[in-house]
């Protein structure tokens, strides 16, 4: 999930242009130091019965990814811009993500100032608004706002 203002900027800009093109913006985070600042946008097809994005495909959105985050302006100087897919760990951060990857093993960390912050269980989709979460055999539900971040755990059987 974008954690901050300029990255939750940038993902609203890409998002506007991206269904054009058949992307799904995953995430979006700004790393780096403010000299050298590096922008890693993951992208994945918005259709989920096309399978994961290829990599030809992520070379291919470069330019129109370029263009949006350069009319944002982001920043004074200049900046590294990478692309790429999700990959196995896949960020989590829209309703549709979590009813898409449900049944899915994921680890959840809550914005929360004081008890537990942080689960590992089977997501169970959206209930009632909320993220329902199976961990420890209890089952918990999060509003996205309570969520810090939350990503698939891969599973290597």
């Amino acid at each position: 999930m974008a954690s901050t203002d300029l990255e939750m900027r940038l993902v609203t800009a890409l998002e506007e242009v991206s269904a054009d093109h058949g992307i799904d913006v995953v995430d979006v985070e700004v790393a780096g130091s403010s000299k050298s600042p590096i922008v890693r946008v993951r992208l994945d097809n918005a259709d989920a019965e096309k399978g994961t994005i290829s990599l030809d495909d992520v070379a291919a959105q470069s330019p129109w990814v370029n263009e949006v985050i350069d009319a944002v302006d982001p920043f004074p100087g200049s900046y590294t811009l990478e692309i790429s897919s999700p990959g196995l760990s896949r960020p989590l951060r829209k309703e549709a993500d979590f009813e898409r990857f449900a049944g899915e093993t994921v680890s959840l960390n809550t914005i929360a100032k004081e008890g537990r912050r942080r689960y590992t269980g089977t997501l169970k989709g959206m209930l009632d608004g909320k993220v329902a979460l199976e961990c420890d055999g209890e089952l918990f539900s999060f509003a996205l706002d309570e969520i810090k971040n939350c990503k698939i755990k891969p599973s290597f059987d």
